[in-house]
């Protein structure tokens, strides 16, 4: 029965990743579809190609791996289906890159097949780098399942997705305003564009009315879009300009004609109440120009510069523009003024370069229909959010406000458009597969559409992509749909929602029950982690010195759904000391284990001998399996971690092994046989409620447990059990506790060293007098008892000796028995000149009439406090001296 002890030292580097390798070689990772047992799935976001594992992926894979792990353990067939994403822009910026330096060369001169292959060999050379760092943080996916948004399987999905979207008439191709990076040089979805804060101006300028002395006064941040107008707006209801509307305006420098249109648009009470057009540049003004015929003019290249359209200024960028612009027309009298005006400006979610609204013709999908379903999920609660602020905010606001998503991206790396166009007649066909026939004129030659699809829109079908979609698989039957998606709340509109509407459409069904929303990791200082404030932490860096259970420990007892939370090593290394507490509890309950003592005991054999601590400790197991797993059921992670760490710790350590240490070192064999059943069936109970979210470490532990076989990855959850429950004696034990933790703080108060024994005296009313007795011996053990002493009235209980309350019983400690006089004597004598010293100075400071009349109030009054408070500690040390002095007399 007896199995290698731990070692002495606690060092995670000797084990963590040799137990890794064994869970994979066993396959313990591993999940089929099981008609015996109910699945669970969770399919892992799937990080970037370009990524390196930071704090925020090893929360949410914790998260989602502590489930995961959970739900095996409690008999579910449970899958965690992995996968990584292709990442168009990010990935493309990084490829193109690569070959400038190395090769000296644009992805043009390579041409598209030559490019594509590059970015494969890119992906798979450093695609794999995050895979490899999640399984140092111990996740336990499938990784056989693994999976890429570009594979052949889904590939075919995105393809199956779009042209189903656009036979339902749900994607289109249209010309409209859409949000274009020129660094990245495609367009963005209003997911990807982050607004940020920046300093900016008002610029005043006069606009003329055609043959007239007359001018409209127009308010603009984007001066170089002028060169782009071609209309003016006003409210009809304005009285102000009743008279003007019909009529034309010029435009300053260029000289254009813009006709004046009136339109419920403009905000009568924001600036002067009249509003530049310029439709090709702006999605208002766009609108605006669609009910009036405006003409819709773009005056920018896709790099940000001014294209041949704008004269002079042509071939400049559009900063440089504005500069030159502005001092144009301050020359020729037209600038007004220059207001300051700090604003929220749109900037690219990949590389922050400020993003430019302009016309394009793109593919659209048309978002009205396809949200209806997504939002009739949550409020007929088939979708759940935790916390449910996130569902019936972040996601139903995003859902009924929603525009329609711009899906194309002017890049090569990603799913190619399924669009083909005839180069005889222009014909768009959207198919699976090239035509190869025009069915309008005859002709053969077809040329698909250049573009790729936005990365989010194969991400939309991770769900259900990944088990086999648009093929009926056993995966898909079984799996489908998953039980709970762990994200950020910052992704919900970026993700959450696409795949809401994704999978009503393509399976009619929500593709998770629950969402469950965590926050983000900052600082210690609360700021959000980035590389401009170079203050991201590496969790590669904090496993090596401290192991990846203490990083995941740490992560998930700080935690709580839908809020962030704050990064500070101490926290990490109180995780490693918890780590460090239960090695050396476990190796000091399997030093005192052989073959001998523990053969044949079983749960029969022992029961007879239990005591009260015993059962104390059985039933308080029992409950904190019970309370751990209602707090898991409702995502309470967090604090399901915490009651077990409170157990373990305190109950378990700093209580029960400390009780049972005279059995175990004692003579009578029964008794030991039963104190080491009980430790081993407790300890077995924490090593399996704690393994979802330190698994190394239980691991390593349960693997020297001589009660056990196998591996604790697949050993039973512990449930609660009825025959487990002694509620009457976990109260009797608590009272026992009590008087224990009173006596404790008495004698720390008066410093008495725990060597020093001293008789206790209890007095228990008669309701708990069987507690008392029962736990009568623990005091003697835990509370520095020379006896123990039990009686029902206070009769020569020493007039001076000191006393603690406790519900249902009085205790006494006669004071001569904690007391050596003269040291005691001593040691006040000495209290009492450092306060007198500390009094002394003060009142020195005080009385410096110059302290006072320089010295803040708040600090003379810090000061006064100081001096009320040495002169209270005075007098109790002088009462003090006075009881012990009259003593010794």
């Amino acid at each position: 029965m007896t199995k290698a002890n731990l070692s002495k030292t606690y060092n995670p580097k000797d084990f963590e990743q040799r137990l890794y390798q064994e869970w994979m070689d066993k396959g313990y990772f591993k999940s089929s579809p099981n008609p015996d047992k109910k699945p669970f799935c969770i399919v892992l976001p799937p990080p970037n190609i370009t990524g390196q594992l930071h704090m925020g992926h090893a929360l949410d894979h914790t998260l989602q791996d502590v489930l995961i792990r959970w739900k095996r353990m409690d008999g579910y067939e449970a899958l965690w289906q992995p996968g990584t994403d292709h990442a168009s822009i990010a990935t493309e910026v990084k490829v193109v890159e690569k070959i400038r330096k190395e090769e000296g060369k644009s992805k043009y001169e390579l041409g598209r097949e030559e490019f594509l292959k590059r970015a494969m060999d890119w992906k798979d050379e450093y695609g794999r780098v995050i895979v490899d760092q999640m399984k140092q943080l111990g996740s336990s996916c499938d990784w056989d399942r693994e999976r890429f948004t570009m594979d052949q399987g889904c590939n075919e999905a995105v393809t199956e997705f779009f042209v189903k979207l656009y036979e339902k008439g749900h994607i289109y191709r249209g010309n409209r305003i859409i949000n274009w990076c020129p660094d990245c040089k495609t367009t963005l979805s209003d997911a990807e564009v982050e607004h940020e804060e920046k300093d900016g101006n008002f610029y005043h300028v006069k606009y003329y009315l055609k043959d007239s002395d007359q001018y409209l006064e127009v308010a603009t941040t984007r001066p170089e879009t002028m060169l782009g107008d071609t209309g003016i707006a006003v409210n009809p209801n304005d009285e102000r300009y009743k008279d003007i509307v019909g009529k034309v305006a010029i435009l300053p420098i260029v000289g254009r004609e813009l006709p004046i249109v009136a339109d419920d648009y403009v905000d009568m009470e924001f600036g002067t109440g009249v509003v530049k057009m310029t439709p090709a540049h702006d999605p208002n003004d766009f609108g605006v120009g669609q009910r009036h015929n405006l003409e819709q003019i773009n005056v920018m290249n896709e790099d940000g510069s001014m294209n041949d359209l704008c004269g002079k200024y042509a071939g400049m960028d559009r900063y440089e523009c504005r500069k030159e612009l502005i001092k144009d027309l301050e020359e020729e009298g037209f600038l007004i003024k220059i207001v300051p005006h700090p604003h929220a400006v749109g900037t690219c979610y990949r590389c922050h370069t400020v993003v430019e609204p302009r016309l394009s013709e793109q593919w659209f999908v048309k978002m009205d229909e396809l949200a209806k379903p997504a939002i009739d999920i949550l409020k007929n609660e088939e979708l759940k959010f935790v916390p449910e602020r996130y569902g019936t905010g972040t996601y139903l606001q995003w859902l009924e406000n929603i525009r329609d998503w711009c899906i194309s991206r002017q890049l090569w790396w990603g799913h190619q458009i399924p669009a083909y166009y005839c180069q005889e007649c222009g014909e768009v066909v959207v198919a699976k597969e090239a035509p190869h026939k025009c069915e309008k004129c005859g002709c053969t030659e077809f040329k698909q559409d250049e573009d790729v699809l936005d990365t989010w829109f194969s991400s939309a079908l991770w769900p259900f992509s990944t088990l086999g979609w648009p093929h009926n698989t056993e995966e898909l039957e079984y799996y489908y749909p998953t039980n709970v998606l762990v994200t950020g709340y910052d992704i919900i509109f970026f993700w959450v929602v696409r795949m809401a509407f994704a999978g009503m459409f393509c399976m009619n069904e929500t593709p998770f029950e629950h969402v469950l929303i965590h926050g983000l990791v900052r600082d210690s200082q609360g700021r959000k982690m980035s590389k401009s404030l170079g203050n991201g932490i590496n969790p590669l860096e904090v496993i090596d010195e401290y192991g990846a259970d203490a990083l995941r420990f740490m992560l998930i007892t700080g935690n709580s759904p839908g809020n962030d939370m704050r990064f500070y090593f101490e926290r990490v290394e109180a995780s490693r000391n918890f780590a460090n507490k239960l090695w050396n509890a476990s190796r000091f309950i399997f030093m005192n284990i052989d073959d001998e003592i523990m053969n044949g005991v079983t749960r029969e054999s022992v029961e007879a001998n239990f005591t009260l601590a015993d059962k104390w400790i059985i039933s308080r197991a029992n409950r904190v399996a019970k309370e751990v797993t209602e707090n898991m059921d409702k995502f309470d992670l967090g604090i399901a971690a915490t009651k077990v760490e409170d157990f373990a710790w305190s109950e378990f350590c700093d209580w029960y092994i400390e009780i049972v240490k005279p059995r175990l070192y004692g003579e009578d064999k029964e008794a030991k046989q039963t104190a080491l059943y009980v430790l081993t069936y407790v300890l077995e109970k924490i090593l399996k409620l704690l393994h979802p979210y330190m698994p190394f470490i239980t691991e390593e532990i349960y693997s020297c447990l001589p009660t056990v076989e196998g591996s604790i990855m697949v050993s039973e959850w512990p449930h609660y059990k009825e025959e487990d429950n002694m509620a009457q004696d976990e109260a009797m034990m608590e009272l026992a506790m009590d008087g224990i933790r009173n006596i404790r703080n008495a004698r720390a108060e008066m410093d008495v060293p725990p060597s020093k024994k001293a008789k206790v005296i209890i007095i228990p009313t008669e309701e708990k007098l069987p507690a008392i007795e029962a736990g009568k011996d623990y005091f003697v053990t835990l509370a520095s008892a020379s006896e123990v002493q039990i009686q029902m009235t206070e009769e020569n209980v020493p007039e001076d000796a000191v006393s603690v309350v406790i519900e249902g019983a009085k205790i006494f400690i006669p004071l001569d028995e904690l007391v050596d006089f003269s040291k005691e004597l001593d040691r006040l004598n000495k209290e009492k000149a450092k306060i007198e010293s500390e009094i002394k100075r003060v009142n020195g400071k005080l009385s410096n009439q110059g302290f006072l009349a320089k010295a803040p109030e708040k600090l003379v009054n810090e000061e006064k406090a100081k001096k009320e408070k040495y002169e209270e500690m005075l007098k109790s040390v002088l009462e003090r001296l006075e009881s012990i002095e009259a003593k010794i007399k």
